[in-house]
C-alpha cells in the first residue's frame, strides 16, 4: 500500500513540476518540452531528490513514447509517406551506415575506442536521432505536414525500425563471427512482424475497431484503442525490436479506416500527459555533477556530434534532389542523439562494450543535444537562407535550388501561379480552370506532381520560396499568385520574394494563424484568407438563410467581415 501511495505522490510531483516547467518555458517563449526536461532534472535523483519511485516513473514514461508514435502512425498518411519513401529507405540507410563507419574510424584512430567493436557500437549509438523530441517540436510549430517535416519523420521512423536490428546484433559485437547470423534472425523477425501486421490491418483490426465503435461507448472504444497500441508495442518489444516501432505500426493499422480520427482524438490527451512524463524522465538522467566535472569534454562532444551529424545528413538530402533550405532544416533537425540511444548505451554497458564513465558521458551528451534540438529547429530556416546568400558559395549552392522538373508552355502569359497543390491548392486550380484561366502550379511533392502530369497541368517541381524557382514561374507576366502552402515561414518568404520580382502582382495568401493575417497584409498580400474563419462564415451563411435572413443582408454582413480582415470575429487575446 505504501508503495502505491509513493507512486501516486511521485506522479503528482512529476506532473506538477512538468506543468510548472512547461508554463515557465511558454512564458519565456521557449518550447514547453524544455520545461519538462528541466523539471525532471529539478525533482529527479540528481536534483532535489523528491522522488522515491524513479524506476516506475520511467516505466510509465515509456507509455508516453508509445502514445507519441501511435498518434504519429494514425496521422502519418501512407500517401504522404510515398513521396519521401526513397529518402526514408535509402537515405536513412546511408545516414546510419555513414555515421557508424565515420564514428568507428575516428574513435579507433584517435584512441577513444578500445577496439573496432566499441567503435562500431559508439557509431550505432550516435546514428539514432530523437523521434519523440523532433515530433513534439514539429507539433508545436505546426510543421508536421511540411516537406522538411515529412522527410525528418520518414528518416526517424526508419531509424526506429533499424533499432531492432541494431539491438539484435549488439551481443555479436563481442563475437564478430556471429554478426551475419544475428542480423539474419533480426531481419526475419521484422519481415514476419510486418507480414502479420499487414494481415491484421486488412482483415481483423478494422472490424474489431468498428465493433467497439458500434457500441457508442466512449470508454469501450478508448480501451480498445489503448489495448491495440500497447499490445502491438509489447509484441515488438518481446521480439527484440523497438517498442516505438510497434506503437507506430499500430497507428498505421487504423490510419486508413473510418474511425481513425475518433481514435486519435481519444488518445491525444493521454499522449500529451504521458509524453510530459517521458521528457521529464530524460531530465532525471542528467547528472549536473558529471556535467560540471567534464564540462569542456561534453561541450566538445555535443559540438562534434551535432555538427558532425548535420554534415552527414546535409549532402544525403541534397543528393535526393531537395533544395538547400530543406536539406539544412532536415540536417539540423535530426542532428541530436535519440532517446533510444539510452537503451543502446545501457545494453552496451551490460555487455561490457563501454565503461561506466563512457556511459555517463553519453547520457550527458545525449541529454544536452535533446535540449538544444528545438533551438536548432527554430534557427535552421534562417540558416538555410544565409547559406544560399554567401557570396563565395552562391554559385555552388545555386545548382541545388534549381527546379528539378518543369512542364511549362514555351510562351506563358497572363497566367495564375498557384503555390502548393495540396487540398486547398487543388480546389483553387479546379476553380480557375473551370473559368478558363491558364494555371501554373509550383509543388515539391512527387506524388502531387504525378497528379499534375496526369491532368496535364503546367507545373514546376521545386520549393515555391526558392528564388530560382520563382524566376522560372514568369511572375512578371502573371495575373496573380495564390499561396496555398502548409508552412507559414515558406509562405512569408515566398510573398517577399514574389513581390521583389513583380511588385504589382496580386497575391492572395492563406493564413495559418490570426496573427499572420495582419503580417501578410503588411507584407503586400492583396487578400489574406484564414481557412477556419472562412469555414465559420460559410456555416453562418447557411444558418442565417435557415433563419430567414435576406440574401442581400447576409452577403453584406460577410463582405464587411472580410473587408476588415476578420477583426470583428477574431477571438480575444488572453
Amino acid at each position: 500500500m505504501a508503495t502505491g501511495q509513493n507512486l501516486i505522490l511521485d506522479l503528482t510531483i512529476v506532473l506538477g513540476a512538468a506543468a510548472l516547467g512547461g508554463y515557465l518555458a511558454n512564458r519565456l517563449r521557449q518550447p514547453v518540452l524544455l520545461g519538462y526536461l528541466v523539471s525532471g532534472l529539478v525533482v529527479g535523483p540528481f536534483g532535489f531528490k523528491l522522488l522515491s519511485e524513479v524506476t516506475q516513473i520511467k516505466s510509465l514514461a515509456e507509455i508516453g513514447v508509445a502514445f507519441l508514435l501511435f498518434a504519429l502512425g494514425v496521422e502519418f498518411s501512407l500517401a504522404e509517406l510515398k513521396r519521401v519513401k526513397d529518402i526514408a529507405l535509402r537515405g536513412s540507410l546511408l545516414q546510419i551506415g555513414l555515421t557508424i563507419v565515420l564514428v568507428a574510424f575516428v574513435t579507433v584512430v584517435m584512441g577513444w575506442a578500445s577496439g573496432l567493436s566499441q567503435g562500431i557500437f559508439l557509431g550505432a549509438v550516435l546514428s539514432l536521432s530523437s523521434t519523440a523530441v523532433v515530433l513534439k517540436t514539429l507539433i508545436e510549430k505546426s510543421e508536421i505536414n511540411t516537406l522538411h517535416g515529412q522527410i525528418m519523420l520518414a528518416i526517424l521512423i526508419a531509424q526506429d525500425l533499424a533499432l531492432g536490428l541494431i539491438l539484435a546484433i549488439l551481443p555479436a559485437l563481442r563475437q564478430p563471427e556471429n554478426i551475419g547470423w544475428s542480423l539474419g534472425i533480426a531481419i526475419l523477425k521484422v519481415l514476419v512482424f510486418v507480414a502479420v501486421a499487414i494481415a491484421l490491418s486488412r482483415w481483423i483490426v478494422p472490424r474489431l475497431i468498428a465493433s467497439f465503435a458500434a457500441t457508442e461507448s466512449n470508454e469501450l472504444f478508448l480501451l480498445a484503442v489503448i489495448s491495440l497500441c500497447l499490445g502491438v508495442a509489447l509484441v515488438t518489444a518481446g521480439l527484440g525490436l523497438s517498442l516505438a516501432m510497434g506503437a507506430f505500426v499500430a497507428g498505421l493499422m487504423i490510419s486508413e479506416i473510418d474511425h481513425a480520427d475518433q481514435a486519435l482524438s481519444k488518445v491525444l490527451p493521454l499522449r500529451d500527459t504521458f509524453a510530459s512524463l517521458f521528457f521529464a524522465s530524460i531530465g532525471m538522467l542528467i547528472d549536473p555533477g558529471i556535467l560540471l566535472e567534464n564540462l569542456g569534454l561534453i561541450i566538445g562532444l555535443v559540438t562534434l556530434v551535432m555538427l558532425g551529424k548535420a554534415a552527414i545528413v546535409l549532402p544525403i538530402v541534397l543528393s535526393f534532389g531537395y533544395s538547400l533550405k530543406t536539406a539544412v532544416i532536415v540536417s539540423f533537425g535530426i542532428n541530436q542523439i535519440g532517446e533510444f540511444s539510452f537503451v543502446l548505451a545501457l545494453t552496451g554497458l551490460r555487455l561490457g562494450l563501454i565503461s561506466q564513465q563512457t556511459y555517463l558521458l553519453l547520457l550527458g551528451t545525449t541529454a544536452i543535444t535533446l535540449v538544444l534540438t528545438p533551438t536548432w529547429l527554430n534557427i535552421a530556416p534562417s540558416l538555410g537562407d544565409s547559406f544560399t546568400r554567401m557570396p563565395l558559395l552562391a554559385n555552388f549552392w545555386r545548382r541545388f535550388s534549381t527546379p528539378k522538373t518543369l512542364s511549362i508552355p514555351e510562351k506563358i502569359n497572363g497566367h495564375v501561379v498557384v503555390a502548393g497543390y495540396g487540398r486547398v491548392g487543388q480546389v483553387i486550380v479546379k476553380i480557375l480552370q473551370s473559368q478558363g484561366y491558364q494555371v501554373l502550379v509550383i509543388e515539391n511533392s512527387e506524388a502531387a506532381v504525378q497528379r499534375l502530369r496526369f491532368h496535364k497541368i503546367p507545373y514546376i517541381f521545386g520549393d515555391a520560396d526558392s528564388e530560382l524557382v520563382l524566376e522560372k514561374a514568369h511572375l512578371e507576366t502573371a495575373k496573380a499568385l495564390a499561396i496555398a502552402l502548409p508552412d507559414p515561414a515558406s509562405t512569408r518568404l515566398l510573398l517577399k520574394r514574389a513581390l521583389a520580382i513583380a511588385p504589382g502582382l496580386d497575391v492572395i495568401a492563406r493564413s495559418h494563424s490570426d496573427s499572420e493575417i495582419d503580417l501578410l497584409t503588411q507584407m503586400g498580400a492583396k487578400e489574406v484568407v484564414q481557412p477556419e474563419f472562412e469555414a465559420a462564415l460559410e456555416v453562418g451563411n447557411h444558418l442565417l438563410k435557415s433563419l430567414g435572413a435576406a440574401e442581400s443582408h447576409i452577403q453584406a454582413v460577410i463582405s464587411a467581415i472580410r473587408k476588415d480582415r476578420y477583426l470583428s470575429i477574431r477571438p480575444e487575446k488572453e
